[in-house]
């Protein structure tokens, strides 16, 4: 009976109940909003599920990110290894390969201009690596926070890395995916604030055709000018502009496709759930973590606030022909901002928005998509047009 008792005591104190604290289960409850986010609200459902469920796991079983060298059979936790890819740079890269082969640059090669307006969007990553030297971290720790304010995940992620700020890296990344995600809600009133109605009922012209030689040439140029200036942005600059020679010189479909399809969506899932593992109560519930999440917010919100104030300025000097509001666009996480969904053919009861379908109950989201129509306005900007912007194109899965 004896032995009965015992075996039931070990199966029951094997169980996650005797083993995690409250700042688990309040991780728990967090992983669990943010795929309620992902999957009801659909908030960068690639990114926030891999994400979130990475966080759920790391907190129901903290040795899924065991170090091999704190565990008595030498072997480490799966989420490790995944999380070694992402401190050696190689998910980042790799992640960046693919966006570089689905971007059109061509809209930003026919007006150049589009660079003062990304350039201006990164004012967020100066104000806050100056707060944060404020705030008592130090100069390093600061510049891996600030470049939150570009909203690109694999940006801080890779530069995290590089400054040593392993212990940061979860923070940082998942602060910076976070406000990917939540971009429709923290953008569109800093947007409204800095423009006027007029100027966000602004039509732009259609860009100048560019040659397939111009776009052959652009990733090389850029490769071989940017790499020579700073050569320590070689592996994400370059792996960028090589997957934009794939899609452009047009001999390797093959590897294009690969490169944005398959390739992307599996560098997605080990990039997303480790950033989600490095999220366990011991490493993120601090006082760091806020500060870091707070000094995000502020390089979002002044990122966005200077790409429309360029956005503005260039308006008064090209007489009303560049809409402010595609500065915000500037901001790595959003090419969308600036895209205004044009009326097509009349579509498919199953393709209606909720409250079409279903009456007048009104689905959050459907309010939230109607709410920014309203206030991009009438920039009739292009899909291809808004993938010119130089930071924007970090976007579709940064």
């Amino acid at each position: 009976m004896s032995y009965v008792t015992e075996t039931l005591s070990n199966l029951i104190h094997q169980t996650a109940f005797f083993n995690l604290t409250w700042g688990n289960y309040l991780m728990i409850a967090v992983a669990c909003v943010f795929l309620y986010l992902a999957i009801k609200k659909g908030f960068e459902p690639l990114l926030l599920v891999p994400i979130a469920f990475g966080m759920l796991l790391v907190n129901i079983y903290p040795d899924i990110m065991a170090n091999p060298e704190d565990m008595s059979n030498g072997v480490g936790g799966l989420l490790h290894y995944f999380y070694i890819l992402d401190e050696w740079s190689i998910l980042p890269s790799l992640i960046f390969m693919g966006v570089g082969a689905m971007t059109d640059f061509g809209p930003l090669i026919a007006n150049p201009i589009s660079f003062l307006m990304g350039a201006a969007a990164q004012l967020g990553i100066y104000a806050a690596y100056f707060l944060a030297i404020f705030l008592g971290f130090n100069g390093k720790a600061a510049a891996a926070i600030s470049i939150i304010g570009g909203a690109d995940g694999p940006t801080s992620i890779f530069l995290a890395g590089k400054l040593g700020q392993s212990a940061l890296m979860g923070p940082i990344a998942v602060a910076a995916y976070s406000y990917m995600s939540l971009v429709p809600i923290i953008q569109p009133p800093i947007m409204k604030l800095c423009t006027t109605e007029k100027e966000r009922k602004i039509k732009m012209d259609q860009l100048r055709p560019v040659s397939k030689l111009e776009k052959i040439l652009f990733p090389i140029v850029i490769t071989i000018v940017v790499c020579l200036i700073l050569p320590t942005t070689a592996p994400l600059v370059g792996m960028l502009m090589l997957g934009n020679l794939f899609r452009e010189c047009g001999v390797v479909k093959q590897l294009t496709e690969t490169a944005s399809n398959a390739l992307m969506y599996i560098v997605v899932i080990l990039l997303g759930t480790s950033v989600g593992a490095s999220t366990s109560a011991e490493a993120f519930l601090n006082a760091d973590t806020l500060k870091i999440v707070v000094l995000g917010l502020v390089a979002f919100a002044i990122g966005t606030f200077g790409g429309c104030m360029l956005g503005k300025l260039l308006c008064k000097l090209t007489h009303g022909k560049i809409n402010p509001l595609i500065g915000s666009a500037g901001v790595s996480a959003v090419p969308m901002a600036a895209v205004y969904p044009r009326p097509s053919e009349p579509k498919k009861p199953d393709q209606l928005p909720s409250d079409a379908r279903h009456g007048p109950q009104r689905s959050r989201s459907h309010r939230l998509r109607r709410s920014r129509r309203v206030l991009y306005a009438d920039v009739r900007l292009s899909r291809e047009q808004c993938a010119g912007f130089p930071a924007g194109v970090c976007t579709m899965l940064a």
